[in-house]
C-alpha cells in the first residue's frame, strides 16, 4: 500500500509512521509525528541514526548541543519553518509551550558532523508554475532545508511543497530511482487531493503519509483546499538524489511553453 493515513489514532507523543526496521516499504527512513501540549518535553538520543526535526506548527524550544532556538510557527501556510538536522549520538530536547506539531524523520548515518538549524531566513523557496505555464495549473511554492547541496553529510533530503487550491504539483508526472516520502498537510481538516505514485491513485488527507517507492509520481490538491506536504527523500549508497528527475515521456512535451495555446483558439 502506498498510502496511509493515522489520523484519527493519533495521540498526545510520538506517532510512529513508518519504522525501516520493521516496514518492508524500501524507504530506508523512519517516519512519525510528534503532537505536544503545553510544557511537554520530548527527548531524541540517537545513537546510529541522524534525526530531522520540522516543526509543521506551534511554539517550540529546541536545545541540542549546547545550543537552543526558539521556534514559533502558528501554520506551515503563511509562515516559513524551523527546521533542526542532527547526526547520531546528539541529544535533542523538544520542550512545548502552545499545542505544536512536528514531523520527525530519522536513517542511518555514520557520518558527525555538526547539526545545522534551517530557520525561516534560510529555506530555499522556488515560485514554480508562476509564470503561467499550463494556465497556471501547476503553480507552487516548492522549499527545500537540506539537499546534497548544502548538506552533502547526510543521508536525507527534507523541504515541503505548497500546493495551492485546486493546482497541481510533482508534475508533469516523474521519477528518480531514490524513495521518497511524502507527508500531507491541509488548511482545513477535511481537505483531500489525489496522489498518483507506484501505478495507484490515493485520496490524500490531513497528516496522511505516501511511500513511493517506484514509478512516476504527481500531486493534485481539491479546490478551496491548500496543501502542503513534507517531502523526504533517502539518498541511495552510491546514489544521491542530486535534483534527479525522469520526465514521463508520454506528458514531456507539457513543458512546451504553448502546451495549452490550441485550446482557445477559434
Amino acid at each position: 500500500m502506498s498510502y496511509f493515513n493515522k489520523n484519527d489514532q493519533l495521540q498526545r507523543g510520538y506517532n510512529p509512521y513508518i519504522d525501516a526496521a520493521v516496514d518492508d516499504m524500501g524507504t530506508q527512513m523512519d517516519i512519525g509525528l510528534l503532537v505536544m501540549e503545553p510544557g511537554d518535553s520530548y527527548v531524541i538520543d540517537e545513537p546510529e541514526k541522524e534525526c530531522a526535526v520540522l516543526l509543521f506548527a506551534g511554539d517550540v524550544t529546541y536545545d541540542w548541543a549546547g545550543n537552543v532556538t526558539e521556534a514559533h510557527r502558528p501554520d506551515c501556510f503563511h509562515y516559513e519553518a524551523y527546521c533542526l538536522l542532527a547526526p547520531r549520538r546528539v541529544k535533542i530536547t523538544l520542550t512545548a509551550h502552545e499545542h505544536s506539531e512536528l514531523y520527525i524523520q530519522k536513517t542511518l548515518n555514520d557520518r558527525d558532523y555538526e547539526p545545522v538549524m534551517y530557520a525561516p531566513e534560510d529555506v530555499q523557496v522556488q515560485h514554480a508554475g508562476a509564470s503561467g505555464e499550463l494556465m497556471g495549473c501547476m503553480r507552487r511554492e516548492i522549499k527545500t532545508f537540506f539537499d546534497y547541496d548544502n548538506a552533502p553529510f547526510s543521508n536525507m533530503v527534507l523541504g515541503e511543497v505548497l500546493n495551492f487550491p485546486g493546482k497541481w504539483s510533482s508534475y508533469p508526472p516523474h521519477h528518480h530511482p531514490q524513495p521518497e516520502v511524502y507527508f500531507y498537510r491541509f488548511d482545513y481538516p477535511d481537505g483531500f487531493g489525489a496522489g498518483f505514485a507506484n501505478g495507484e491513485i490515493f485520496k490524500t488527507g490531513h497528516n496522511g503519509c505516501a511511500v513511493i517507492n517506484h514509478g512516476f509520481h504527481s500531486q493534485a490538491a481539491a479546490p478551496g483546499y491548500a496543501m502542503c506536504y513534507a517531502w523526504g527523500i533517502r539518498h541511495l549508497e552510491g546514489d544521491p538524489w542530486l535534483k534527479t528527475r525522469i520526465d514521463d515521456p508520454e506528458h514531456a512535451w507539457l513543458w512546451k511553453p504553448d502546451a495549452n495555446e490550441h485550446i482557445f483558439q477559434g
